[in-house]
């Protein structure tokens, strides 16, 4: 392993230190497990600094693959990363929660399925064996999201959820998100929906971070990439949620980057790309495995 040394600064004696940029982990790692939203756009703009941080790391040979919790499969983010004019020398793969999502319905064939979640999901289930109808006639439920996330709060779903646990049936959640940025607003996402139904004993099965099948995917690309079994030592994921992006890391063996300015900016004080507030930083990782380091915006 390289040495490892770090351009880092901690103003608090219980908070993760700040780092000036990636280029402190310069040559420390083999793979990059980034997150989409929130670190290389907001659902309205891409961040520039971030997209040149990871073509940079990729060009002193770090392997990148983008990890994220989008419950649709990795092409439509590629699309969408297109659209939003992030090139493609940013990263070598993208893994999604809506991969992993196919290939648990792949293995429930002829599966009756209820759908909730907006239309622009559907692709999910394009090319699976499934019928979908609607709730009364289904045997699963998958959660994308919400009908109308603009308007809608997972309290809208009460009734609804009480129904399918009447009948117990499981929800597979194919986005654990809680929330998502979109512009400067948070919008609640499927994750939301499957936690308020596990909170009533239903039994909801979660698809991407920070649960295992979606490193393991990940992994797995990243070594064909690579050609060869990749050290978790030489692994640093990137991410702005602590539940998913930090947590999913810690568990999985290897180093992270948390990003202050994603979902958790306001109440770290850090919108806009501002240094976060280090007392709230501290207050916010209590009790929590720490982030190798904190930067505001992903940047090199």
């Amino acid at each position: 392993m390289a040495e490892r040394s770090d351009s880092t600064q901690r103003t608090h004696p219980h908070a993760p230190p700040l780092v000036s940029g990636l280029s402190a982990y310069a040559g420390q790692y083999d793979l990059i497990l980034c997150d989409v939203w929130g670190v290389l756009h907001n659902g309205v703009a891409a961040f520039e600094s971030a997209h040149d941080a990871l073509t940079r790391a990729r060009a002193g040979g770090a392997s990148v693959i983008l990890v994220s919790n989008a419950p649709r499969p990795n092409r439509f983010v590629m699309e969408m990363l297109d659209g939003f004019g992030v090139p493609r020398t940013a990263y070598d793969g993208i893994v999604t929660s809506g991969d992993v999502t196919r290939e648990m319905l792949a293995a429930r064939s002829g599966a009756r399925t209820y759908h909730l979640g907006p239309e622009r999901d559907l692709s999910l289930f394009q090319g699976l064996d499934l019928t979908l109808t609607d709730l009364a006639g289904a045997d699963l439920v998958v959660v994308t999201g919400l009908f109308n996330d603009d308007v809608e709060t997972p309290d809208d779903y009460a009734e609804a959820l009480k129904a399918m646990k009447a009948r117990d049936l499981p929800m597979i959640c194919a986005n654990p998100d809680l929330v998502v940025e979109r512009g400067d607003q948070l919008i609640f996402c499927s994750g939301a929906i499957a936690k308020a139904y596990e909170e009533l004993d239903g039994k909801a099965i979660w698809c991407g971070k920070p649960y295992r099948p979606i490193y393991d995917t990940a992994f797995a690309h990243a070594e064909v990439i690579r050609g060869g079994a990749i050290e978790r030592a030489r692994v640093l994921g990137i991410g702005d949620a602590l539940r998913t992006d930090i947590a999913g890391a810690n568990d999985a063996g290897f180093d992270s980057l948390f990003i202050s300015g994603g979902i958790h900016a306001q109440e770290l004080k850090s919108v806009d790309g501002a240094i976060p507030d280090t007392e709230s930083l501290a207050e916010l990782f209590t009790g929590h495995a720490h982030p190798r380091g904190v930067m505001p915006r992903l940047a090199w």
